[in-house]
Protein backbone atom coordinates (compact mmCIF):
# COMPACT_ATOMS: atom_id res chain seq x y z
CA UNK A 1 0.00 0.00 0.00
CA UNK A 2 2.82 2.18 0.81
CA UNK A 3 4.56 1.98 -2.36
CA UNK A 4 1.22 2.85 -4.47
CA UNK A 5 0.87 5.79 -2.11
CA UNK A 6 4.59 6.87 -3.21
CA UNK A 7 3.84 6.13 -6.54
CA UNK A 8 0.42 8.25 -6.73
CA UNK A 9 2.29 11.07 -5.17
CA UNK A 10 5.48 10.95 -7.39
CA UNK A 11 2.30 10.90 -10.43
CA UNK A 12 0.79 14.15 -8.99
CA UNK A 13 4.78 15.60 -8.50
CA UNK A 14 5.19 15.32 -11.87
CA UNK A 15 1.98 16.63 -12.93
CA UNK A 16 2.08 19.86 -10.96
CA UNK A 17 6.03 20.20 -11.95
CA UNK A 18 4.54 19.79 -15.55
CA UNK A 19 1.59 22.40 -15.11
CA UNK A 20 4.09 24.86 -13.73
CA UNK A 21 6.48 25.11 -16.88
CA UNK A 22 5.48 27.87 -18.94
CA UNK A 23 7.00 25.69 -22.32
CA UNK A 24 3.80 23.11 -21.45
CA UNK A 25 1.53 25.84 -21.54
CA UNK A 26 2.81 27.28 -25.11
CA UNK A 27 2.91 23.92 -26.80
CA UNK A 28 -0.56 22.93 -25.36
CA UNK A 29 -1.80 26.69 -26.78
CA UNK A 30 0.09 26.00 -30.22
CA UNK A 31 -1.19 22.73 -30.55
CA UNK A 32 -4.79 24.14 -30.07
CA UNK A 33 -4.39 26.93 -32.67
CA UNK A 34 -2.79 24.34 -35.23
CA UNK A 35 -5.72 21.71 -34.52
CA UNK A 36 -8.56 24.49 -34.82
CA UNK A 37 -6.57 26.20 -37.67
CA UNK A 38 -6.43 22.57 -39.08
CA UNK A 39 -10.59 21.94 -38.49
CA UNK A 40 -11.61 25.54 -39.96
CA UNK A 41 -9.80 24.65 -43.16
CA UNK A 42 -10.00 21.20 -43.60
CA UNK A 43 -13.77 21.79 -43.23
CA UNK A 44 -14.28 24.92 -45.40
CA UNK A 45 -12.10 23.50 -48.06
CA UNK A 46 -13.85 19.84 -47.69
CA UNK A 47 -17.42 21.27 -48.05
CA UNK A 48 -16.82 23.46 -51.08
CA UNK A 49 -14.99 20.12 -52.77
CA UNK A 50 -18.29 18.32 -51.30
CA UNK A 51 -20.91 20.86 -53.20
CA UNK A 52 -18.71 20.98 -56.62
CA UNK A 53 -18.25 17.04 -56.40
CA UNK A 54 -21.93 16.18 -55.75
CA UNK A 55 -23.32 17.70 -59.01
CA UNK A 56 -22.81 14.97 -62.04
CA UNK A 57 -20.15 16.56 -64.75
CA UNK A 58 -17.72 15.17 -66.70
CA UNK A 59 -14.37 14.02 -65.36
CA UNK A 60 -15.83 14.47 -61.65
CA UNK A 61 -14.52 10.47 -60.66
CA UNK A 62 -10.91 11.11 -62.31
CA UNK A 63 -10.92 14.77 -60.18
CA UNK A 64 -12.33 13.41 -57.38
CA UNK A 65 -9.82 10.13 -57.53
CA UNK A 66 -6.90 12.91 -58.10
CA UNK A 67 -7.76 15.09 -55.18
CA UNK A 68 -7.55 11.97 -52.75
CA UNK A 69 -4.01 11.38 -53.65
CA UNK A 70 -3.65 14.26 -50.70
CA UNK A 71 -5.57 11.67 -48.45
CA UNK A 72 -3.66 8.58 -49.74
CA UNK A 73 0.21 10.13 -50.30
CA UNK A 74 2.83 9.06 -47.23
CA UNK A 75 3.10 12.05 -45.05
CA UNK A 76 6.40 12.33 -45.99
CA UNK A 77 5.77 13.13 -49.60
CA UNK A 78 3.60 15.24 -48.55
CA UNK A 79 5.79 17.49 -46.02
CA UNK A 80 8.17 17.42 -48.77
CA UNK A 81 6.37 19.05 -51.12
CA UNK A 82 4.82 21.45 -49.36
CA UNK A 83 8.34 22.73 -48.19
CA UNK A 84 9.70 22.80 -51.69
CA UNK A 85 6.30 25.04 -52.67
CA UNK A 86 7.67 27.18 -49.38
CA UNK A 87 10.99 26.95 -49.75
CA UNK A 88 12.50 31.07 -49.89
CA UNK A 89 14.86 30.50 -52.84
CA UNK A 90 13.71 28.33 -55.27
CA UNK A 91 10.09 27.54 -53.86
CA UNK A 92 6.95 27.97 -56.16
CA UNK A 93 4.71 30.18 -54.31
CA UNK A 94 7.53 32.63 -54.09
CA UNK A 95 7.82 31.90 -58.09
CA UNK A 96 4.12 32.68 -58.72
CA UNK A 97 3.94 35.64 -56.14
CA UNK A 98 7.39 37.06 -57.75
CA UNK A 99 5.56 37.27 -61.09
CA UNK A 100 2.63 38.72 -60.28
CA UNK A 101 4.48 41.66 -58.30
CA UNK A 102 3.20 40.74 -55.15
CA UNK A 103 6.51 40.18 -53.25
CA UNK A 104 9.89 41.08 -53.86
CA UNK A 105 13.18 38.84 -53.49
CA UNK A 106 12.92 35.90 -51.18
CA UNK A 107 10.23 35.06 -48.98
CA UNK A 108 11.09 31.99 -46.13
CA UNK A 109 7.63 31.01 -45.04
CA UNK A 110 8.74 28.17 -43.27
CA UNK A 111 11.68 30.30 -41.41
CA UNK A 112 9.93 33.46 -39.68
CA UNK A 113 7.61 32.31 -37.12
CA UNK A 114 4.90 34.76 -38.39
CA UNK A 115 4.03 32.47 -41.13
CA UNK A 116 5.70 29.30 -40.36
CA UNK A 117 2.57 27.73 -38.14
CA UNK A 118 0.21 29.10 -40.61
CA UNK A 119 2.22 26.80 -43.51
CA UNK A 120 1.48 24.01 -41.80
CA UNK A 121 -1.84 24.29 -40.69
CA UNK A 122 -2.45 24.91 -44.84
CA UNK A 123 -0.08 21.61 -45.26
CA UNK A 124 -2.04 19.54 -42.87
CA UNK A 125 -5.36 20.67 -43.89
CA UNK A 126 -4.61 20.27 -47.42
CA UNK A 127 -4.07 16.10 -46.33
CA UNK A 128 -7.42 16.41 -44.34
CA UNK A 129 -9.51 18.00 -46.94
CA UNK A 130 -10.42 15.56 -48.86
CA UNK A 131 -11.14 12.76 -46.47
CA UNK A 132 -14.05 15.59 -44.85
CA UNK A 133 -14.90 16.13 -48.99
CA UNK A 134 -15.90 11.75 -48.90
CA UNK A 135 -17.97 12.40 -45.57
CA UNK A 136 -19.60 15.76 -46.68
CA UNK A 137 -20.71 14.28 -50.10
CA UNK A 138 -22.01 10.99 -48.41
CA UNK A 139 -23.84 13.71 -45.72
CA UNK A 140 -25.04 16.09 -48.89
CA UNK A 141 -26.69 13.43 -50.75
CA UNK A 142 -28.77 12.24 -48.10
CA UNK A 143 -30.50 15.60 -47.66
CA UNK A 144 -34.01 14.97 -49.24
CA UNK A 145 -34.15 16.62 -52.40
CA UNK A 146 -38.22 17.91 -51.36
CA UNK A 147 -36.23 20.44 -48.82
CA UNK A 148 -34.69 22.14 -52.00
CA UNK A 149 -38.15 21.79 -53.80
CA UNK A 150 -39.90 23.94 -50.99
CA UNK A 151 -37.40 25.81 -50.27
CA UNK A 152 -37.24 27.11 -53.90
CA UNK A 153 -41.45 27.57 -53.91
CA UNK A 154 -41.05 29.59 -51.08
CA UNK A 155 -38.46 31.83 -52.76
CA UNK A 156 -35.57 31.37 -51.28
CA UNK A 157 -32.05 32.24 -52.86
CA UNK A 158 -29.45 29.52 -53.60
CA UNK A 159 -27.65 31.32 -50.31
CA UNK A 160 -30.66 31.08 -48.36
CA UNK A 161 -31.30 27.48 -49.64
CA UNK A 162 -27.40 26.33 -48.52
CA UNK A 163 -27.80 28.44 -44.55
CA UNK A 164 -31.02 27.33 -43.70
CA UNK A 165 -31.26 23.64 -45.81
CA UNK A 166 -27.88 22.20 -46.14
CA UNK A 167 -26.30 23.42 -43.26
CA UNK A 168 -28.91 22.18 -40.78
CA UNK A 169 -29.36 19.15 -42.56
CA UNK A 170 -25.50 18.50 -42.32
CA UNK A 171 -25.06 19.03 -38.92
CA UNK A 172 -24.61 15.78 -37.63
CA UNK A 173 -21.81 14.90 -40.66
CA UNK A 174 -20.11 18.39 -39.74
CA UNK A 175 -19.90 17.40 -36.10
CA UNK A 176 -18.64 13.86 -36.89
CA UNK A 177 -15.97 15.58 -39.25
CA UNK A 178 -14.71 18.46 -37.48
CA UNK A 179 -14.14 15.74 -33.92
CA UNK A 180 -12.29 13.18 -36.49
CA UNK A 181 -10.20 15.85 -37.99
CA UNK A 182 -9.53 17.42 -34.74
CA UNK A 183 -8.41 13.88 -33.05
CA UNK A 184 -6.19 13.14 -36.23
CA UNK A 185 -4.94 16.85 -36.26
CA UNK A 186 -4.09 17.33 -32.18
CA UNK A 187 -1.90 14.37 -32.53
CA UNK A 188 0.11 15.55 -35.44
CA UNK A 189 3.32 14.49 -34.89
CA UNK A 190 4.74 13.87 -38.40
CA UNK A 191 3.62 16.97 -40.63
CA UNK A 192 5.03 19.50 -38.42
CA UNK A 193 8.45 17.40 -37.48
CA UNK A 194 9.69 17.01 -41.13
CA UNK A 195 8.61 20.62 -42.31
CA UNK A 196 9.54 22.93 -39.08
CA UNK A 197 11.05 20.86 -36.66
CA UNK A 198 9.30 22.56 -34.33
CA UNK A 199 10.85 26.12 -34.95
CA UNK A 200 11.71 28.45 -36.18
CA UNK A 201 12.29 29.27 -32.31
CA UNK A 202 9.63 27.14 -30.83
CA UNK A 203 6.54 28.80 -33.08
CA UNK A 204 5.93 25.57 -34.56
CA UNK A 205 6.60 23.45 -31.51
CA UNK A 206 3.06 21.51 -30.76
CA UNK A 207 2.67 19.29 -27.97
CA UNK A 208 3.63 16.00 -29.91
CA UNK A 209 6.78 17.67 -30.59
CA UNK A 210 7.56 18.96 -27.05
CA UNK A 211 6.27 15.47 -25.77
CA UNK A 212 9.30 13.83 -28.34
CA UNK A 213 11.94 16.51 -27.28
CA UNK A 214 11.26 16.24 -23.69
CA UNK A 215 11.79 11.99 -24.13
CA UNK A 216 14.45 11.78 -26.89
CA UNK A 217 16.02 14.90 -26.15
CA UNK A 218 16.48 15.75 -22.72
CA UNK A 219 15.65 12.48 -21.41
CA UNK A 220 12.77 13.41 -19.32
CA UNK A 221 10.25 10.44 -20.01
CA UNK A 222 8.40 11.65 -16.65
CA UNK A 223 7.53 15.02 -18.15
CA UNK A 224 6.97 13.96 -21.81
CA UNK A 225 4.95 11.02 -20.34
CA UNK A 226 2.31 14.17 -18.85
CA UNK A 227 2.65 15.54 -22.23
CA UNK A 228 1.04 12.46 -23.88
CA UNK A 229 -1.45 12.30 -21.33
CA UNK A 230 -2.78 15.38 -22.06
CA UNK A 231 -2.59 14.33 -25.60
CA UNK A 232 -5.10 11.46 -24.91
CA UNK A 233 -7.35 13.22 -22.75
CA UNK A 234 -7.86 16.39 -24.61
CA UNK A 235 -9.73 14.40 -27.34
CA UNK A 236 -11.21 11.96 -25.06
CA UNK A 237 -13.65 14.35 -23.46
CA UNK A 238 -14.63 15.99 -26.64
CA UNK A 239 -15.18 12.53 -27.65
CA UNK A 240 -17.42 12.15 -24.40
CA UNK A 241 -19.39 15.52 -25.34
CA UNK A 242 -19.50 13.90 -29.23
CA UNK A 243 -21.25 11.43 -28.06
CA UNK A 244 -23.97 12.74 -25.70
CA UNK A 245 -25.01 15.42 -28.13
CA UNK A 246 -25.54 12.53 -30.61
CA UNK A 247 -28.06 10.70 -27.73
CA UNK A 248 -29.52 14.18 -27.45
CA UNK A 249 -30.17 14.76 -30.97
CA UNK A 250 -31.84 11.13 -31.36
CA UNK A 251 -33.73 11.65 -27.81
CA UNK A 252 -35.04 14.54 -29.78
Amino acid sequence: FSYLVDEGVLWFANFADQFGRPEFWQALWLSLVYTVGTVALSYAGGLALALLFVRRFAGRNVMRALLMLAWILPTVVGANVWRWLLDGSYGLLNAVLRGLGLVEGDVFWLGQPGTALVSVIAATAWSFAPFAMILLVAGLQGVPATLYEAARIDGATAWQQFRHVTLPALRPVSITVMLLVFIFAFKTFDTVYLMTRGGPGGATLTLPLYAFQEAFEFRRYDTAAVATTVMLVVPLVLSVFYFRSLREEEAA
